[in-house]
This record gives C-alpha cells, sequence and structure tokens, in this order.
C-alpha cells in the first residue's frame, strides 16, 4: 500500500471516497452491531428473550418494526466521520511510516513500524473526528418510539445540536478514551494487516498486484481487527450510547459484571460480516481509485 508517488491531499482524497463508500455500502450491518453491542442482558436472566438475536434477525427486526430506511441510521454522520477519519488515518499512514523509519530506508519495512505507525494516525485521527463518531452511534441506537414520545433527535445537525445545548460542548467528545483504544489499535490491525498479507501474498508465485490480492488482504485486515478490537468497541458503543456510565472502566467493570465476559464480543459474526466487507470494498475502491490518479485504473 505504498503511496510513495501520491501526495497528502491526493491520498486524503482517494481515502475518504473509499471509506466513504464502504461505509455507505455496509452501515445495515453496522447499525445491527450496534444494537446487538448496547442490548444488555442480565447474567442469570433466562427467562426472557432478547429482543435482537443475530445478525439477519436483527436486520430483519430493525426493517420489520421501523422501516427498511431506519437500517441507514446515522449515514450522514458516518459519511462525515469516514471524510475526516477515514481520510486523515490512511493519509498519514505513509508519511508516518516514512517518518519512523527514515525517507532514505530500502527495503521492506518491519511490522512493528507498520503496527506503530498505524496506532499513531488512528489515534489521531478519532481524536478529531470523535463527534461524528457519537452522533452517528447516538442516531443508530434509538430504536421505534412509542406513540406520544418525542424522538430525542430529528437529524445529524439536530443532534449536534441537541448534545451541545444539553450536554455541553465537551460532550462531543465523549467516549473519547476507548474510541482513541479502539480506533488505535483496530487500524493497526486493519493498516498493518493489509500492508503485511498484501506484501506476503505478492511474494507468491502466481500473485500480482490485483484485485484477488486486494480482496484476500481485505479480508484478513477485516478479521485481524475485529478479533483484537470487539471488546473495546463493545465499551465504545455502550458509552456513547448511555450516559450512565462515568467512565471507561465504570463501563467495563458493569458489563463484565453483569453480563459475564463474552459480553464484550456481542455482534461478533455482524461485527466481522461488517468489517470484512467494509475493508474489502475500501480497499478495493482505495486501490483502483489511486490508479485512477496514475491513470492506470484497471478491472482484473
Amino acid at each position: 500500500m505504498a503511496d510513495l508517488k501520491f501526495s497528502f491531499a491526493e491520498t486524503f482524497l482517494c481515502s475518504a471516497f473509499a471509506a466513504c463508500f464502504a461505509e455507505l455500502c455496509t452501515i445495515p450491518l453496522d447499525t445491527a452491531k450496534v444494537r446487538l453491542q448496547l442490548q444488555k442482558k442480565t447474567v442469570g436472566d433466562e427467562g426472557n428473550l432478547p429482543k435482537y438475536r443475530g445478525l439477519l434477525g436483527t436486520v430483519a427486526t430493525i426493517a420489520k418494526e421501523e422501516g427498511l430506511s431506519a437500517l441507514w441510521k446515522g449515514i450522514i454522520a458516518g459519511l462525515h466521520r469516514q471524510c475526516i477519519y477515514g481520510g486523515l488515518r490512511i493519509g498519514l499512514y505513509e508519511p508516518v511510516k516514512t517518518l519512523l523509519v527514515g525517507s532514505d530506508y530500502v527495503g521492506d519495512i518491519p511490522l512493528y513500524q507498520k503496527i506503530l505507525a498505524a496506532l499513531l494516525t488512528g489515534a489521531l485521527a478519532i481524536a478529531v473526528a470523535n463527534p461524528t463518531d457519537l452522533v452517528k452511534v447516538r442516531l443508530q441506537a434509538e430504536g421505534k418510539f412509542p406513540v406520544g414520545v418525542a424522538r430525542r433527535y430529528y437529524g445529524t445537525l439536530d443532534a449536534y445540536y441537541t448534545i451541545v445545548r444539553q450536554e455541553g460542548l465537551g460532550a462531543l467528545w465523549t467516549g473519547l478514551g476507548p474510541n482513541i483504544a479502539r480506533n488505535a489499535i483496530v487500524n493497526a490491525a486493519e493498516l498493518a494487516s493489509y500492508d503485511q498479507v498484501k506484501q506476503t501474498i505478492l511474494k507468491i508465485p502466481g500473485f500480482s498486484d490485483n484485485v484477488l490480492t486486494h480482496i484476500l488482504a481485505g479480508l484478513g485486515a477485516g478479521f485481524f481487527s475485529v478479533c483484537i478490537g470487539s471488546p473495546i468497541d463493545v465499551v465504545k458503543s455502550r458509552m456513547m450510547g448511555d450516559s450512565g456510565y462515568k467512565n471507561t472502566l465504570d463501563c467495563f467493570i458493569k458489563t463484565l459484571k453483569n453480563e459475564g465476559f463474552f459480553a464484550f464480543y456481542k455482534g461478533f459474526l455482524p461485527n466481522f460480516s461488517r468489517l470484512g466487507s467494509w475493508n474489502v470494498i475500501m480497499f478495493l475502491t482505495l486501490e483502483q481509485a489511486k490508479k485512477v490518479f496514475r491513470g492506470e485504473l484497471y478491472y482484473d
């Protein structure tokens, strides 16, 4: 994923476009993931069946009760997030990686340097984009309201305004701690693993820098990011969707105490389905977008 021939502005534009396209395609799965993660169940409470059960069941329940369009709740905030976060984390990855190893470095960059570069760019990018992430989660968390009950938010811009008016400007950075941890780690898992898997595949006889290689590397990136980032992702969604937690540690302890360890892997399959497909779409689009800039678009 070397971008040595690209300026930061060109890489930022390609990355933001690819991230937004992937977000648009996969946000129904992300909405299902958020609903599953926010669904609470007390340990020992086996009498009541959960409202949302599995990826397809959650998608079907949301569509049936709230309409098909509800699966795209938070898409505007999601696109805001990807323009900023997606553009920055990928756009800064190569410059930071070069800064770490030196501009005169020759050969394959060590994996630990790739991981460090991705950790830094992921943390920086989400620190800037946290308000968009908060609004996206708040909108996705809203289910069907009973008759006579007013909605909390009437759209993306209203959500930003209402949060600032009712909770203060700093509330837009609610959950920043777990969000930085989650996105730094997931970004490292995605970018470093994509970089490494692609580099490894290209050394295998018969493989070249084409769509198949990008798909395999994208699936690898999605799998590693979900395995590593799921517990932090659950805590982040809980804190952003429910203001009843004091801090990150309080959310972690309450979730563990009330629901058990496996609560941190709630929505694992929809999360992998979403992140696996998201990474494939994003990296495929990114690779093709960069070829458009070079005038080398291909479809093999």
